[in-house]
């Protein structure tokens, strides 16, 4: 019988605050190098693509580190710096409150993929574009938006970035990654079968490999694992994924 409890996060106790540090520093190298540095012209486009792309994975990297914190699994031992960490990643991400996040995602947890859910649809555009919509508008505010609009502006006209590097590496990621997020660790986990919902959770896991897992969205895609040992930092959820997988053997 697979014993997994929350005693064992006594294991886990320093190895969220690492991932999360190097994720934000990875953010902050790459976002700042490419804002800053990379001359974007006919000749290097090519290799904007690699960048963004880079770029977006990091994104969604901070949002999953601030997940962690709102399950309290990014530093188990203390939580103001969890916290505290959860709220910077949430800010850089794009001026969420992480309070707010953290009350809705207790919501998700407590009646996933129902009306009473804020990332579900609205009960009755379940479509991959209306689903995203109406997922965004739980989240986004006017006052975010303008938020937003004066670090672009700031970007391009207080610290000198071209303005396509603020749009290529700093706005399109952060687009690109709220569809990363949501396709993979909201629309697919949570999407209805043809035959109904089949588990309290109301959720599924993808079956891809550990490495893919990891690539597609830090392994949020191992989603009825989560939904059911929320206490498991994503780092941890593929090897769950495998133990649980032996001990049903």
């Amino acid at each position: 019988m697979l014993a997994v409890t929350p005693q064992r996060m006594v294991n886990y106790r320093w190895g969220g605050l690492v991932r999360g540090l190097v994720i934000l520093i990875a953010w902050c190298s790459a976002v700042g190098g490419a804002l800053f540095f990379f001359p974007v012209s006919l000749w290097t486009i090519a290799w904007s693509v690699p960048i963004i792309m880079l770029i977006t994975f990091l994104y969604t990297g901070l949002f999953i580190t601030a997940h962690d914190a709102m399950h309290r699994t990014l530093m188990p031992c203390d939580p103001f710096w969890n916290d505290s960490l959860g709220q910077i990643c949430v800010r850089l991400f794009a001026l969420f409150s992480y309070a707010k996040l953290r009350k809705k995602h207790a919501e998700h947890h407590r009646a996933p993929a129902t009306l009473h859910d804020p990332d579900y649809h609205d009960g009755t555009n379940a479509s991959l574009v209306g689903w995203y919509t109406h997922f965004m508008l739980e989240y986004v505010t006017w006052g975010q938006i303008l938020g937003m609009g004066v670090v672009f502006v700031s970007l391009w006209k207080l610290a000198g970035a071209p303005i396509e590097n603020v749009i290529l590496f700093w706005a399109l990621p952060a687009i690109l990654s709220t569809w990363q997020l949501f396709y993979f660790g909201t629309y697919l986990p949570h999407h209805e079968p043809a035959a109904g919902y089949n588990n309290l959770h109301r959720a599924r896991s993808n079956a891809y490999p550990r490495w893919l897992s990891f690539v597609t969205c830090y392994h949020f895609g191992y989603h009825l694992e989560h939904h059911e040992y929320p206490f498991v930092p994503w780092w941890k959820l593929g090897r769950l994924r495998s133990e649980l997988n032996e001990s049903d053997r």
